[in-house]
């Protein structure tokens, strides 16, 4: 896989394609929104994320080892600690794993571009990572009104 770390603002983003997808997504705006992600929610500067984008059959053996779902998924979000209030040090929150293949299929079954799915899926798993849930109906409300926020349009 490639790696990419960039700095932007207080924030570190370690991006990763899977050489399968290189070419046919541009990192610099998924990357964007992704610190805008971090900002809006108030993560402590120096916080670091992970993002990678792969294939169906790499998250599959993720979904399955770690969540016991034998089935690819279209996002997968991987903590690594508390959730953030008061910290002000530096900080891995974890890693967000998007299968491209899926968000293509999600992205033509609701008639929008690649580029707006995958920016979606960014956000909804930084939004995991930073302690939000979809369980329950009042949680997923509250979720998807960050999603909406975040990208500055109605998150489906």
């Amino acid at each position: 896989m490639r790696y990419d770390a960039r700095v932007a603002r207080a924030y570190r983003i370690a991006w990763q394609t899977d050489p399968r997808f290189e070419g046919r997504v541009d990192p610099a705006p998924l990357m964007a929104i992704a610190i805008r992600a971090l900002e809006v929610e108030g993560a402590p500067e120096g916080s670091e994320l992970g993002v990678v984008l792969t294939g169906d059959d790499i998250v599959r053996e993720l979904n399955a080892r770690y969540l016991g779902l034998d089935e690819p998924t279209d996002v997968l979000s991987f903590g690594l600690g508390e959730p953030f209030p008061g910290q002000e040090t530096e900080r891995q929150l974890g890693e967000v794993i998007i299968s491209v293949e899926t968000a293509e299929r999600q992205a033509a079954e609701a008639g929008h571009d690649l580029s707006r799915e995958l920016a979606h899926l960014v956000v909804h798993g930084v939004l995991h990572i930073l302690g939000y849930d979809h369980a329950e109906p009042a949680d997923e409300r509250a979720m998807r009104a960050r999603e909406e926020a975040i990208l500055g349009h109605e998150a489906h």
